[in-house]
């Protein structure tokens, strides 16, 4: 369920709560719309305290409404309907948040190198208990993920017709035009042009290009969102009176 996206803006900025209080933990804070749904949740165990491997994540508006939970791991931030100002709620068991010294998660945005000989530290912390990004299984769930990616990557071939289909989305035609890693985006994607401008871009992701199109023609989508196959492109008469 994660076709790429280019809305308005590469990140969001939102609030954080979890189940154990219920409330905000920080004034607002920012995460860009490409970033997984996994990798997302080790941002937030960071954060919270909660383990990325059990954590459930629920989005809310304003009005305290539920607008969606984020159940697919391999989807991005931006292929769900989260805009600024929406609350993520991470739901979980918080038996380890009173270890972690809130207080210090901004410190985490000093020079890495000088970050990882503090002793103190979240990450210090996490790496004697093994959590987030330095559990075996978090690695080995995002390895096998990209895996699975690479492989059906690998498997799409360069110029097939396609169908894609994604969650809360029309279904949408179109042909293969780019298959593998694009920089700045985690996994592997497929470039597609679609044969309406239905797309968000002209085969370029941050004025790098991966292959050409007409504007609002091109899109970059996850592999397990692509099927291939004889799929004829149809003609839309655009003279027919109505």
């Amino acid at each position: 369920m994660a076709d790429f996206k280019i809305i308005t803006s590469d990140f969001v900025n939102v609030q954080i709560s979890t189940s154990k209080d219920d409330i905000s933990l920080f004034n607002e804070k920012r995460f860009p719309k490409d970033i997984t749904v996994l990798d997302l949740k080790g941002k937030l165990e960071l954060m919270t305290g909660g383990s990325c491997a059990t954590m459930r994540i629920e989005a809310y508006n304003k009005d305290n409404q539920l607008i969606c939970s984020l159940t697919d791991d391999q989807a991005m931030l931006g292929s769900y309907p989260i805009e600024s100002g929406v609350r993520l709620h991470v739901v979980d068991n918080f038996a380890l948040r009173s270890e972690l010294d809130f207080g210090n998660v901004e410190k985490y945005e000093m020079h890495d190198d000088e970050y990882a000989k503090k002793s103190d530290s979240v990450r210090s912390f996490l790496v004697k208990n093994k959590m987030g990004q330095y559990n075996e299984e978090f690695q080995r769930k995002k390895e096998k993920q990209e895996q699975e990616e690479q492989t059906l990557a690998e498997a799409t071939s360069v110029g097939a017709r396609c169908k894609v289909t994604v969650k809360n989305a029309a279904t949408r035609l179109g042909t293969v035009m780019y298959s593998g890693q694009v920089e700045g985006l985690a996994g592997y994607w497929i470039g597609v042009k679609y044969d309406e401008p239905l797309g968000k871009n002209n085969g370029s992701f941050k004025d790098k290009s991966y292959f050409e199109c007409a504007q609002n023609y091109g899109a970059f989508v996850k592999p397990q969102n692509i099927l291939t196959g004889d799929f004829p492109e149809e003609e839309y008469d655009l003279n027919e009176e109505i």
